[in-house]
C-alpha cells in the first residue's frame, strides 16, 4: 500500500463541539447524575450522617451557654468547629445544601417514574413469548371436552384481578387457530414504591415548612399558682427560636400558669414520671378571662390553638428573705440550676437591693447590697460541713451558701449569669464575702451590721416549651403514607402469566402456561402451581410436559 492509497482514505475527523454545546452536554449529564436513584440514596445517607454532629454536640438553638462553655474548654479546636457551623448543624450551609440537593434529586427521579408508570398502566400486556418452556415456571397439558375458544374464555374468567389481553392468530406462531392470553399483576408494587418516595418528598417539604413558619420558646415557671406567662412576644421566654420567615410577632395568643408539680421517682432515684397541673387561656377565653384546668406530663403536652405546651423538666427554686438593719425585708424565690441530674444537687445565686430611701446616697446603697451564692440539696447529706444530696425528691432540703455584701452589679446594665455571681466584682473587692453557712428551712444567719439572711425553703419550678409547627399534621400524614407505600412495595410481587391454547393434530385442545416474576420470584413457584391447578381444574387434563421450575431456570 502506497502513501497515495493512505491519502485516499484519510482518518475521519470528528467535528468540534461548540462551547454552548459543551455547556449543554455538561448540564444534561449533571442533571442525569443528580436525578438518579443512586445519587438520591447517597444524599439520603449523607443527610443522616450530617445530622450526627447535631446529636453529639451542643447546639445554640437549644443551649447557647453550653456551646460557649464547650468552645472555651477547647480554645484551639472550638473556634474552628464554630466556623464550620457544627454548633448550628440544622441551619448550616452544608446541611441545607445536602437537604436541597436531596429534594431536587428525589423530585427529578420520581416524576419521570410516575409518568412511566402511568403509561405502563395504559399499555396492553405484552405478547406471549415464542417458547414458554424456557420460562422459569411452565406447564403443558391436554384438555378434553373443551374447544380452544371455550377454554380461552374460562381461563380469562378465572384470571379476575389480573390485567388480561386475549389475542388470536399470533404472528409469532405457525399454528392455526391458536389463542394466546397475556395476564399481568402486581402494578401496586411500583405504585407503592412511588408513594414511598413521593411521601419522602412530602416529609421533606413539611419539615422545611415547619422550620420556616414555626417557632419554639422555653420558659421557666415557678410551680406555685403564680401569674404564669402569656405568649405576647419573644421577650417573655427565656429562650426563643423563630422560623426563618418569622420575626417573633404574630404568635398564637396563649396564657399559662402552673398550679403545682409532682415528680415520681424509683427507689434508685431515677425519675419515672413528671406531672403538672396547669391553667390556660386561649382564644375567646382571653376576652372573658376564663381559665381552664388540665394536666400535662412528659410526652403528653397540652394541644391548643395549633400550639403544643410541653413539660420539659423541673428543678427547685429556693426562697430567701433578707431583713436589713432598719427592719425592712426583701424576699425572693429564684430557680437554681440542677448540676446533678440524679440527686438534683443545684447551684445558684441571688442578689438583693436595699429598700428605697434606706441609703440616700447611691454609692452607699451599692455598697450595702446583699448577694447569695451556693448549693441547694433537696435531700441533704452532709460529709462534715460539705453539703451533698442523696435523693432527688425534696425530703430534707438544705442550703450551703456564701453571703456577700457590696456592689452586686444590679444597676450596671451589664449582663450577668443567673446562677453565678460576677467573679470580677469579687476579685476587685467590690463584693466581699461576709459568711459561709449551712441552713435548713427557717434557719438564718446574721451579719455584723445586723442584716439577717433566712432560708425559707424551696418550691418546684418547671420548664415549659411552647412549640408552633403548622406542618406537623402533614409530617404525620407523610410518615404514615411512607410506611404504607414501603409495606406495599415489599409485600406485592410483579408477575406475568401467559397461556397458549391451540388444537393439536388429533383435534384435542392443548394449553401451555408460563409464568415469570419480574422482580423476585421467591414464593412465585407455589403461587404459579396453585394458579395452574385453578385454571385447569374444571376438566380432566393429561400432563404432557411439566418440567421443574429450577430445571427450566438452569
Amino acid at each position: 500500500m502506497t502513501a497515495d492509497d493512505n491519502n485516499d482514505n484519510p482518518t475521519p475527523v470528528l467535528p468540534k463541539q461548540s462551547v454552548i454545546g459543551r455547556v449543554v452536554a455538561l448540564g444534561r449529564n449533571t442533571w442525569r447524575g443528580l436525578t438518579s436513584m443512586r445519587t438520591a440514596l447517597v444524599l439520603l445517607f449523607l443527610l443522616a450522617l450530617a445530622a450526627i454532629p447535631g446529636a453529639l454536640l451542643p447546639q445554640r438553638t437549644l443551649n447557647e451557654g453550653k456551646v460557649a462553655d464547650y468552645i472555651a474548654a477547647r480554645p484551639t479546636l472550638g473556634p474552628w468547629m464554630d466556623r464550620l457551623e457544627l454548633f448550628d448543624v440544622f441551619s448550616s450551609f452544608w446541611f441545607t445544601a445536602i437537604y436541597a440537593l436531596l429534594f431536587i434529586s428525589l423530585v427529578g427521579c420520581i416524576l419521570p417514574r410516575c409518568v412511566e408508570h402511568a403509561k405502563a398502566l395504559r399499555t396492553r400486556p405484552v405478547n406471549a413469548p415464542r417458547n414458554l418452556a424456557r420460562l422459569p415456571h411452565h406447564t403443558k397439558s391436554v384438555v378434553d371436552g373443551e374447544t380452544p375458544d371455550e377454554l380461552a374464555a374460562r381461563v380469562s374468567k378465572e384470571l379476575r384481578g389480573w390485567r388480561v389481553e386475549t389475542r388470536r392468530g399470533d404472528t409469532k406462531s405457525r399454528r392455526e387457530g391458536e389463542i394466546t392470553i397475556s395476564a399481568e399483576k402486581g402494578y401496586l408494587r411500583e405504585f407503592g414504591n412511588l408513594v414511598f418516595h413521593l411521601s419522602l418528598v412530602g416529609l421533606l417539604i413539611a419539615i422545611a415548612a415547619g422550620k420556616l413558619f414555626g417557632y419554639e420558646g422555653n420558659r421557666i415557671v415557678i410551680a406555685n399558682d403564680g401569674p404564669g406567662f402569656c405568649t405576647t412576644s419573644p421577650a417573655v421566654f427565656d429562650s426563643f427560636v423563630a422560623g426563618l420567615s418569622l420575626d417573633g410577632t404574630g404568635m398564637t395568643p396563649l396564657c399559662v400558669r402552673v398550679k403545682n408539680f409532682q415528680a415520681d421517682y424509683l427507689e434508685t432515684g431515677q425519675a419515672e414520671m413528671f406531672t403538672s397541673d396547669i391553667s390556660y387561656q386561649a382564644g375567646d377565653d382571653l376576652e372573658s378571662d376564663t381559665w381552664r384546668d388540665t394536666t400535662i406530663q412528659v410526652n403528653h403536652p397540652l394541644r391548643i390553638a395549633g400550639d403544643r405546651v410541653y413539660l420539659q423538666g423541673h428543678g427547685y427554686a429556693p426562697t430567701f428573705t433578707v431583713t436589713f438593719p432598719n427592719g425592712e425585708t426583701r424576699t425572693e424565690t429564684l430557680q437554681w440550676r440542677p448540676d446533678d441530674a440524679t440527686t438534683f444537687l443545684s447551684s445558684g445565686a441571688m442578689r438583693f437591693d436595699p429598700p428605697g430611701g434606706m441609703y440616700p446616697d447611691t454609692d452607699e446603697r451599692r455598697k450595702n447590697q446583699i448577694a447569695i451564692e451556693g448549693l441547694f440539696a433537696p435531700t441533704a447529706l452532709f460529709h462534715g460541713n460539705l453539703l451533698s444530696s442523696s435523693y432527688p425528691a425534696m425530703n430534707d432540703p438544705a442550703v450551703a451558701i456564701d453571703i456577700y455584701k457590696g456592689d452586686t452589679g444590679l444597676d450596671t446594665g451589664n449582663p450577668q449569669s443567673l446562677f453565678e455571681l460576677n467573679t470580677e466584682l469579687i476579685n476587685q473587692g467590690r463584693l466581699v464575702k461576709q459568711d459561709r453557712v449551712n441552713l435548713f428551712p427557717g434557719e438564718s444567719a446574721t451579719l455584723a451590721d445586723g442584716t439577717q439572711v433566712r432560708f425559707d425553703g424551696a418550691v418546684d419550678f418547671v420548664n415549659l416549651q411552647v412549640s408552633h409547627d403548622p406542618a406537623q399534621v402533614w409530617v404525620l400524614v407523610s410518615a404514615l403514607t411512607m410506611m404504607a407505600g414501603l409495606l406495599v412495595s415489599l409485600v406485592i410481587k410483579r408477575r406475568r402469566v401467559w397461556a397458549r391454547i391451540y388444537p393439536d393434530d388429533e383435534r384435542r385442545t392443548v394449553v401451555e402456561l408460563g409464568g415469570l416474576a419480574r422482580t423476585d420470584h421467591a414464593g412465585w413457584g407455589d403461587e404459579f402451581d396453585r394458579l395452574a391447578d385453578r385454571l385447569l381444574k374444571s376438566n380432566p387434563t393429561t400432563a404432557v410436559n411439566q418440567p421443574h421450575a429450577q430445571e427450566n431456570a438452569r
